[in-house]
């Protein structure tokens, strides 16, 4: 399974994961010019933009790590960009990151949601 692939087995997981637990998902793969966001839902009326990070191990560290400043600097831009074309309605807004770690057939072995991460 290549880096795409399990990107995007990771949004998969993630958005049934989020919708299990109560959030309507409003987009998956935002893109804009700033970047792009994986998954946007509303929980409770809080507007929040998840980055979902798939890995097979912990080798490098834990998926949440590799948000870096930089990476949260563009996620940030690329969230006022929705707001302000979507016009959404919403009480606050959160950035979380959704960690998935995935067996050696592809499945998930674990789901760790970090709220607020930054």
């Amino acid at each position: 399974m290549n880096r795409k692939e399990k990107g995007n087995l990771g949004e998969h997981i993630a958005s049934e994961y989020l919708s299990k637990n109560g959030v309507k998902i409003i987009e998956r793969n935002y893109r804009v010019r700033a970047g792009e966001i994986d998954v946007i839902g509303l929980e409770k009326n809080v507007l929040v933009f998840y980055e979902v990070k798939t890995r097979s191990n912990y080798k490098y560290g834990t998926p949440a790590e590799s948000v870096n400043y930089f990476k949260q600097k563009h996620i940030k831009k690329v969230a006022v960009e929705f707001i302000n074309e979507s016009r959404p309605k919403f009480s606050g807004i959160r950035f979380d990151v959704i960690e998935i770690i995935l067996d050696s057939n592809g499945r998930s072995k674990s789901i760790n949601q970090i709220k607020n991460a930054f």
